[in-house]
């Protein structure tokens, strides 16, 4: 159905950058939100920053001024820019899409995870 491709993870310093992608393939008809989660050790799934059609945008308070997400809907790409990153961002992050595919309606599409570990 859909499949999503993470890439952009790693390991950082404090106050360094990243930049996540998540390219989303498959026999997808249309898309609506595209977004991004992440999860710490001991810590829920939290939503981190979420986009849909129009461009409306959703982030965590934890990461407003820090961090910005974006979309390149040609591509089925999700971006997210990770700016001043710290200690706290470190978590698997996860793309997360919804859409529309064939045979099947609308419905949320995880990626496998991409780890940012921020050291100090």
């Amino acid at each position: 159905q859909v499949q999503l491709v993470e890439s952009g993870g790693g390991l950082v310093q404090a106050g360094e950058s990243l930049r996540l992608s998540c390219a989303a393939s498959g026999s997808i008809l249309s898309i609506n939100a595209m977004g991004w989660y992440r999860q710490a050790p001991g810590n829920q799934r939290e939503l981190v920053a979420r986009t849909i059609s129009g461009g409306s945008t959703k982030y965590a308070d934890s990461v407003k001024g820090r961090f910005t997400i974006s979309r390149d809907n040609a591509k089925k790409t999700v971006y997210l820019q990770m700016n001043s990153l710290n200690s706290e961002d470190t978590a698997v992050y996860y793309c997360n899409v919804n859409a529309l595919v064939l045979g099947a309606a609308w419905g949320d599409y995880w990626g496998q995870g991409t780890q940012v570990t921020v050291s100090s």
